[in-house]
């Protein structure tokens, strides 16, 4: 058999559009913050715990995600033997419009997580949003890889494609 008569063999991955997408409106956020002590991550386990065990409707965290309408993926994860607090999330637009909407909606809860961690700003958050903001981007691991099924497709548009 020649190179000639050979089946051009089929392809296993889709095509590549011909029109180069949008600009992504995603956004990663990998805050780490490092917990005062033993005893604060208690405490901090202790709140984190009650947030995520709330009935649905009353987890004010998640509440704040359904009414900003730009959170994809929230998750609190404790790291580095429980040294550290990790809260990751992806997010519609741009940095400091997603810190300050949050801030809005449950800074209180953001004061009683920053109470344990041993770099916090000055408090309340809402008093003093510019140094929550630099302490947030301070605090933020930078993404080495990020990837989306669907880089331009926001939270609002994703809940009207799926009826939410």
């Amino acid at each position: 058999m020649t190179p000639e008569s050979t089946s051009p063999v089929p392809a296993t991955t889709p095509q590549t559009p011909s029109v180069s997408p949008a600009k992504p409106v995603q956004n990663a956020l990998t805050w780490i913050m490092t917990i005062k002590s033993p005893e604060d991550y208690q405490k901090l386990q202790g709140l984190v715990q009650q947030l995520s065990s709330a009935p649905a409707g009353q987890n004010p965290i998640a509440a704040a995600a359904d009414t900003l309408g730009i959170i994809h993926f929230l998750r609190f994860v404790f790291l580095e033997n429980n040294t550290k607090l990790g809260v990751m999330t992806i997010y519609d637009g741009d940095f400091d419009t997603y810190v300050n909407e949050f801030v809005n909606q449950v800074g209180p809860i953001f004061d009683a997580v920053l109470a344990h961690m041993a770099d916090a700003p000055p408090l309340p958050t809402q008093t003093y949003r510019a140094q929550f903001n630099a302490y947030v981007r301070a605090n933020d691991v930078p993404v080495v890889m990020f990837y989306s099924a669907y880089p331009t497709s926001t939270v609002l548009d994703i809940w009207a494609a799926t009826g939410k």
